[in-house]
């Protein structure tokens, strides 16, 4: 299994090099979006504890913030819970020459709630059929959608929730949904399969990145998003090789 397979740690003077050169090239990025009115969703969904919100943070530490923004939705209020689901995604869009980086995203409904009761299987089931098809409209209407999971091996989630337990700069990450992540493992795993079979390839395909080492899966990230996307002057030295054994295309 992709999960359990186990690269080798970058290490910080390595990181920090490969990471200038990325952060570089996703400033070029940046200036080609805002100067031709592009669209970017770059989607972050994975397992509790995979290092979403790390990677979202890297990918902003340089970018302007002013056509740059994070989409972090908090639990629907009781007014969005009587409105159509899509709604509430559909406002945080991003307008043209815009990126934006969401640290989860539409696919609550395809992992938590029906794992943790929030939603029924029909609730689901409808979810999955509709997620492929506005995918692909949205897709035809110029929305550039990239999809990362993130995948964390058990033991390594159990310890990042443990360190945040202790470490007090980490308490607001704690939550109850945290608390049962170890405990629903084989229910969170099949909830992605089912996703990925009901979504995978239908409008925008699933990348998977290994995060046992959050640097690898940093600069994997940043590698892909780079790669697949066309700006003036981008420098493939600065990029550099993906590594197999941290990402791959479903």
């Amino acid at each position: 299994m992709f999960e359990n397979e186990e690269p080798s740690k970058m290490s910080k003077i390595e990181y920090e090099g490969r990471l200038y050169g990325l952060q570089v090239e996703l400033l070029k990025w940046q200036q080609h979006v805002k100067e031709t009115g592009e669209q970017h969703i770059v989607l972050f969904e994975g397992r509790d504890g995979a290092g979403k919100s790390g990677a979202v943070k890297r990918f902003m530490e340089h970018i302007n913030p002013r056509s740059a923004r994070v989409v972090a939705l908090d639990k629907p209020t009781e007014q969005e819970g009587q409105e159509w689901y899509w709604q509430r995604y559909v406002r945080q869009f991003p307008k043209a020459g815009e990126i934006t980086f969401w640290d989860r995203s539409w696919y609550n409904r395809a992992g938590v709630e029906p794992v943790m009761g929030f939603c029924s299987s029909e609730e689901r089931n409808h979810f999955l059929w509709e997620a492929p098809i506005l995918e692909a409209i949205w897709k035809k209407g110029g929305i550039r959608i990239v999809k990362f999971w993130f995948s964390v091996s058990r033991l390594e989630q159990a310890r990042r929730f443990t360190e945040r337990e202790v470490n007090p700069l980490k308490l607001g990450k704690l939550s109850v949904i945290d608390a049962n992540s170890q405990r629903l493992w084989d229910e969170y795993s099949r909830a992605k399969r089912i996703c990925f079979k009901a979504t995978n390839k239908r409008s925008c395909p699933w990348v998977t990145i290994k995060s046992d080492d959050k640097r690898k899966a940093r600069v994997a990230a940043m590698q892909y998003v780079l790669l697949v996307n066309e700006y003036a002057g981008k420098d493939l030295a600065n990029i550099g090789d993906i590594d197999s054994l941290v990402l791959r295309c479903e």
